[in-house]
């Protein structure tokens, strides 16, 4: 990892692989560790990999004070100018879909393509997490168990199946303990991400755009994925059977070839 200089503060970023550049941004919670080498060691075959931690997460400076979408979007696109790139394909997740859609909207000369995996665009039709799936993370996590934090949040992230494999998720507990988030740093994400809402804005995107989503996702339900392949023009819709949140946990292959076939449509 390297850290970057961006305005007035630092984050930490990841470069690996050969092509043309695909920054990663990650979701709450995660890290630039959280997508995962299977997810990562695919998309390095084509492109140059930009993954990087938000602030407050891993070496990246200090979180001081409340945190929004459009301030963390504005990292995006400073990363990207401190990177000396006018422009790249651009993979936002969870959180970072919504960072993804600001970044979009503020910077659209930046993004080549535009993918928006298991996210929410807020306002009317949009849906967040059943309240009590929520309270338990929630609960979990404040309960000073970490065990029984990782495994709430490894539970709500993927589908049954694959929380029943055990191999994935000592891999999902050795990922986070190498690279901590703070509760605090959690709890100001989590704010920033209910304050989201581009609904009324998204309309006015015209880059490519690939939105993809599990069907079984209990973080944010695949609603939100079918509201915005519906708000944004000519948007390539990619529903997944089956699949929870972390979609590029659960079938990185499927994720890696449908990253491949967008950009190289619109190369």
């Amino acid at each position: 990892m390297t850290v970057v200089r961006v305005g007035e503060i630092e984050l930490d970023c990841e470069r690996s692989g050969q092509g043309p550049p695909l920054l990663l941004i990650m979701g709450m919670s995660g890290t630039a560790l959280s997508w995962g080498e299977p997810f990562l060691e695919l998309l390095r075959r084509d492109f140059d990999v930009i993954a990087y931690d938000h602030r407050g997460v891993g070496a990246s400076s200090r979180l001081d004070g409340p945190l929004t979408i459009r301030e963390m979007a504005g990292d995006a696109e400073g990363l990207l100018a401190a990177l000396e790139l006018d422009s790249a394909h651009v993979l936002g997740i969870s959180m970072g879909g919504m960072i993804a859609q600001e970044l979009a909207l503020a910077a659209p000369e930046r993004i080549r393509t535009l993918t928006l995996g298991c996210t929410y665009c807020g306002g009317e039709g949009s849906q967040l997490a059943a309240p009590e799936a929520l309270q338990g993370l929630v609960e979990a996590m404040m309960s000073g168990d970490r065990e029984r934090a990782l495994r709430a949040s490894w539970e709500i992230n993927v589908s049954p199946a694959m929380a029943d494999d055990e191999d994935a998720y000592a891999r999902f507990v050795e990922i986070a303990t190498r690279r901590r988030v703070s509760v605090p740093v959690i709890m100001a994400q989590m704010q920033a991400c209910a304050a989201h809402d581009t609904q009324a804005r998204l309309g006015q995107l015209r880059m490519p755009t690939l939105v993809v989503h599990g069907t079984l996702d209990q973080l944010l339900p695949v609603a939100n994925g079918r509201l915005i392949g519906s708000l944004i023009p000519g948007a390539q819709l990619e529903i997944l059977d089956g699949v929870g949140h972390l979609f590029f946990w659960e079938r990185p292959e499927r994720a890696a070839e449908l990253l491949r076939a967008h950009a190289a449509a619109y190369a």
